[in-house]
């Protein structure tokens, strides 16, 4: 099957979306089909290594041009392919595909309805057009949990096109040297990890609250590191930790690649990921892939995703994250009884099985297509 991917996520340093974009693309070609992505201008980091399929790459650089090419070239690149189907893997669909190409969408969450006083505003903007027009015009839709069906259903009561959840699948990442990686953002003593874009859907603030509520007896023989990339509405986060008077129990980190985050991922005690919302969070997985326990919300997906092992909190309250973190780190018999969960609760996620299941929604939307 000749398979038409908007791959506009690898324009930006591998994130979340773009990493599922790459995964999936993998295990299409393995499984024995030609992935053809399309891209509107080169990756920031150069073409990732994706062997088996194709890459259209465009001259669209930056925001507007982009979403210009979205609509235009896009779609007469796709029909110049003959795809059998065209799939948007984040929130779009071109209006123009030719009439009888049948398309699926997926939609990883429903942020822009739920939390939207976490967005900028020029991408509630377009999630709100954008992602409502998908949903009505694809033949079929894949969300990457049930939480998230629950939620497009609830918004879009009235959808023709049949809904699946398909979970993307675990990446395991390889560590580099952990000695170094420790010593480069001197992290010295045993660390609490939170993974994730520095931004308001994440709850930074209020774990920072928290992590200052701890006794500082407890705070002093441990600390926070914070790993991820600066993103938006959030502003320094070193005003908040010397107004908490933290400064020297957290590290920054910045936006890291797969190794050095890997290394983090590795030597952490538990993940702390206590987001507003979530649509599924793959650093949930990837600390439980190092048999890394985590502490996340009982709210949207994340409860799903965490399973058993996970110990969850209400992310509005301070003193709630506060007792947990406690916990995390003073009971070492819990944390092994957690930990010895995670890898399991990894394991129930895999690229293949994703693959097969999205081969076969490409099967429903272009009999459904030809239905038509």
């Amino acid at each position: 099957m000749k398979i038409g991917i908007d791959a506009r996520n690898l324009v930006p340093g591998l994130t979340g979306i773009g990493r599922y974009v790459v995964e999936m693309t993998r295990a299409l070609v393995a499984a024995g089909h030609r992935p053809i992505l399309y891209l509107p201008e080169p990756p920031a980091n150069g073409l990732v290594d994706l062997k088996g399929a194709d890459m259209r790459v465009a001259g669209f650089r930056g925001a507007v041009a982009r979403m210009i090419w979205s609509q235009t070239a896009l779609p007469r690149a796709a029909a110049g392919d003959a795809v059998d189907v065209f799939w948007g893997p984040a929130h779009r669909l071109p209006f123009r595909l030719p009439a009888p190409m049948p398309r699926v969408v997926t939609i990883h969450d429903l942020v822009w309805a739920y939390a939207p006083e976490t967005m900028r505003w020029q991408t509630w903007g377009a999630e709100r057009i954008f992602a409502g027009a998908a949903v009505r015009r694809a033949d079929a839709i894949v969300v990457d949990s049930d939480a998230t069906m629950g939620a497009l259903r609830q918004r879009y009561p009235g959808l023709e096109a049949p809904v699946t959840t398909i979970y993307p699948g675990y990446t395991r990442l390889v560590p580099g040297d952990i000695e170094a990686v420790r010593t480069r953002f001197g992290i010295d003593r045993t660390y609490l990890l939170f993974v994730g874009t520095l931004e308001p859907r994440k709850n930074l603030v209020r774990l920072l609250e928290a992590w200052a509520g701890l006794g500082s007896a407890v705070r002093s023989g441990h600390l926070l590191v914070i790993a991820g990339g600066q993103g938006w509405h959030l502003g320094d986060l070193r005003s908040h930790l010397a107004r908490l008077k933290i400064s020297d129990q957290v590290r920054l980190t910045g936006y890291l690649d797969d190794n050095d985050l890997a290394s983090l991922y590795a030597g952490a005690r538990a993940l702390t990921m206590p987001s507003l919302y979530e649509g599924f969070g793959l650093p949930i997985l990837e600390a439980n892939g190092f048999g890394v326990p985590v502490l996340t919300s009982n709210i949207s997906s994340m409860p799903e995703i965490a399973g058993e092992g996970a110990l969850l909190v209400d992310p509005l309250s301070v003193s709630d994250l506060t007792a947990k973190l406690h916990h995390l780190l003073t009971d070492d018999r819990d944390l092994a009884r957690r930990a010895a969960i995670a890898k399991a609760n990894a394991a129930r996620f895999d690229w293949h099985a994703s693959a097969e299941r999205l081969l076969e929604v490409f099967d429903q939307a272009a009999a459904k297509r030809k239905g038509r």
